[in-house]
């Protein structure tokens, strides 16, 4: 019986970019890859973290559809990140925080786009939490960043 466990793996983020500065992705060998999500992240530099973020607009009016909701969120953690000197590039974490899971996987495929139009094709470590009720009771969703922009 071994007690060794999977080889680690460390991936450069981008291909076509060089590595140094750069978030590396962590996938044990023999893993599955994952789609839509890196399983680690390992990156240097100066954090920027953001704390739950919901999907109201500079007025505080929340949509009422749930994409919509997640569009905002992801803007506005844009717009966190770039007042922090991060781009969507340099995130190394989210924590999704939704109500109700079935209307995440229902809509599944268009929060796929949604991300892409806002991050792009950077996907970052995340992990996906059903709560009873979020603080602000309209909110559907609530995700946390965190990011680390290279020295």
């Amino acid at each position: 019986m071994s007690t060794q466990g999977p080889t680690l793996a460390v991936l450069p983020a981008a291909k076509d970019e060089p590595s140094p500065g750069r978030a590396q992705i962590l996938q044990p060998s023999g893993w599955p890859m994952p789609k839509g999500y890196a399983n680690g992240m390992a990156a240097d530099g100066r954090l920027v973290v953001t704390g739950g973020v919901i999907g109201w607009n500079s007025q505080g009016d929340l949509p009422a559809d749930f994409v919509a909701q997640v569009r905002q969120t992801l803007s506005n953690i844009s717009a966190i990140l770039a007042e922090g000197g991060a781009r969507p590039e340099h995130l190394v974490r989210l924590t999704w925080y939704v109500v109700d899971m079935e209307e995440y996987l229902t809509n599944l495929k268009t929060l796929g786009q949604v991300y892409r139009d806002i991050f792009g094709a950077h996907y970052p470590a995340m992990a996906l939490v059903q709560v009873v009720r979020l603080v602000e009771k309209a909110a559907r969703v609530e995700i946390e960043a965190t990011a680390v922009v290279p020295r």
